[in-house]
């Protein structure tokens, strides 16, 4: 079956900024630590962000050339020229290995899930299967802090970006804050995804004191309607109140903060608009964005497909469930593809382990009809 692939490198539909996107200005930077870098290019290390800085230097298109995006653009403004190589080095791996099918030693990036539990069931999100939120079945859960501790103190030093969202809604967890600043400044791409309802004013200051580098709003309607019915259990009042109020402590108490601050949503309805979107939220947020839609609420029930590209999620980025499973991606919610728990084996060794790297090489075949569900899923 022909299908439209979802193209996980360029998934935005639309994205708007505050900032100005001015790829001139991080030229500047990196040729400040250019000499530096080439000096020492024999480590692996500089290897890459010399890779990384001759590309943006030299802006001529190539299909495996590193070329900032704006919402990395963005994240980068944020990062001082102290921390601009390891920025590079991490953003290099993320964007390039999975187009060049290079496998670092560590995933570039890993997701950490505090939580599969979601106060909202979400038409486009796998908490409508049961399967998933059944209490039988054995999915649903927290992490506990001893496991996040681990989870944490494996990936300091080893990779920069910490995403904490999954299947379920991280502000859940009530150990979120206590999560949060357990990570400070141990890395320079951390965000949070969330839908906002649960946003107290404890939170917001406890995400604020922190040093998140990034926090996403999941909201994908800018009326009380179509928020209700693509966001069913939502309230758009109470997410508001609690956005704004979340504003005005960072305005008021954290006004040298660098957290940027995104509404992003996903565009499945074509009464979205981004016009309408941006007169609500601009004021509120740095960022608003769409991401395309993809069938995630039931990849098991989609039909076998044709797509024969390899998943990009393979070189790029690992999933750390709740109870410690490691999983390759999201989309396969029910963990069939999962290749072991980091309460055994650490985070390094599944990644770099047989059944991953199985996986990996059947993907790079053109083999995706080995696995289910990747031959019903068309992430590439």
């Amino acid at each position: 079956m022909a299908v439209k692939a979802y193209e996980k490198r360029d998934s935005f539909d639309s994205f708007r900024s505050k900032q100005v996107f001015d790829p001139s200005a991080i030229r500047e930077r990196v040729k400040r630590i250019e000499s530096g870098i080439l000096r020492g290019e024999g480590s692996y290390f500089n290897k890459i962000v010399a890779a990384a800085i001759r590309d943006i230097l030299d802006p001529s298109p190539s299909p495996a050339k590193f070329a900032l995006s704006p919402h990395a653009f963005n994240e980068i403004t944020r990062v001082s020229d102290e921390m601009l190589s390891r920025y590079l080095f991490y953003r290099y791996r993320y964007d390039v290995f999975p187009r060049t099918f290079q496998k670092d030693d560590f995933p570039p990036c890993i997701q950490v899930e505090v939580t599969s539990i979601c106060n909202y069931r979400c038409v486009f999100c796998y908490q409508i299967d049961t399967s998933l939120t059944a209490r039988d079945q054995g999915h649903m859960g927290m992490m506990p802090f001893p496991l996040f501790q681990r989870v944490i103190d494996e990936a300091e030093g080893k990779c920069e970006a910490v995403t904490l969202a999954s299947r379920g809604e991280p502000l859940a967890n009530n150990n979120l804050v206590k999560m949060l600043h357990y990570m400070k400044g141990k890395f320079l791409a951390s965000k949070v995804n969330t839908n906002a309802s649960l946003l107290t004013e404890e939170v917001a200051h406890g995400i604020l004191e922190s040093g998140l580098s990034i926090l996403v709003f999941s909201c994908d309607a800018a009326d009380e309607k179509l928020y209700r019915q693509l966001r069913v259990r939502g309230d758009l009042q109470t997410v508001l109140k609690n956005i704004r109020r979340f504003k005005d402590i960072k305005e008021k108490y954290y006004p040298d903060s660098r957290l940027i601050t995104r509404v992003s949503g996903v565009k499945a309805d074509p009464r979205q608009s981004m016009e309408t979107m941006s007169s609500l939220w601009s004021e509120l947020v740095d960022e608003i964005a769409f991401v395309n839609y993809n069938p995630w609420e039931n990849t098991y029930a989609q039909p076998e497909n044709n797509e024969e590209r390899p998943c990009s999620d393979l070189w790029r980025r690992c999933f750390v469930w709740w109870d410690g499973r490691v999983n390759p991606c999201d989309t396969d919610y029910l963990s069939k593809l999962s290749v072991g728990n980091v309460n055994q084996t650490s985070i390094q060794e599944l990644w770099g382990s047989g059944p991953y790297q199985e996986l990996r090489t059947h993907h790079f075949h053109k083999d995706r009809r080995h696995f289910d569900p990747c031959k019903r899923c068309v992430l590439v």
